[in-house]
This record gives C-alpha cells, structure tokens and sequence, in this order.
C-alpha cells in the first residue's frame, strides 16, 4: 500500500506549527517569525477586489521566515506539485532582489534549511 501524499494545507501547518514551538517562543532568543499569506481561497467579487486594492499579489510564497537578517520565502508543494506562472515570476521578483526562496515539500526538509540557517 502507498503512503497517503499530504496535502500542502495540512504541510504548512506541520511546518507553522514545528517552527513556531522550537523558533518563536518568547524565552528564545531571539525569537523568529514565521507567517503565512494567505492568497488562495475562494471570495466574493467586492472581497476579492477590496483584498487587490489593499496589495493582494497572486504568487505570493505559502510562507515567510524571518530569521537573523533573512528573509526567506516558503513555496510548499506536495511531491508532485508544481509551481504556478505567477508563483515563478515571484520566485524571480525575489531572487533578483537577493533574497531567498524555496519550493519545501516536506517537513523533514524544511527542517534541514532551518537547522542550516540557524
């Protein structure tokens, strides 16, 4: 029997949630951030148009880590996933700025960057 894939909503929160209790706390020092954009999802015509106004940009990273002077930039996709047209122009957009950016597919190798940045 095959493994059950996971989904990249149910890997996001394994990695917020791994992240947030080993990197966040408030005795850690110092204390990074991790936070989600959340781009997807369905809205109603004046939500969606309220939400692009306001800076709403399709291609935006699942997440963002802050560490010591870094910012890195987490596209999660599941074993088979691929990136969007949007999400690699955003890729590029942030790399040709000098930052950071990764296409994670589990949890296992989102904590090896975090054990190599740390």
């Amino acid at each position: 029997m095959l493994p059950k894939i996971m989904s990249e909503d149910k890997l996001q929160q394994e990695i917020f949630v791994w992240f947030n209790n080993n990197y966040c706390l408030k005795t850690k020092k110092p204390q990074y951030c991790i936070f989600s954009v959340p781009n997807g999802g369905t809205r109603n015509i004046l939500e969606a148009k309220k939400l692009k106004a306001t800076g709403l940009m399709a291609g935006v990273s699942d997440l963002i880590v802050l560490l010591n002077k870094e910012c890195l930039f987490i596209e999660l996709k599941t074993p088979t996933g691929i990136q969007s047209d949007k999400q690699k122009e955003f890729e590029k957009r942030v790399t040709d700025l000098g930052y950071e950016y990764y296409v994670i597919r589990t949890l296992e190798q989102f904590k090896e960057l975090i054990y190599e940045k740390t």
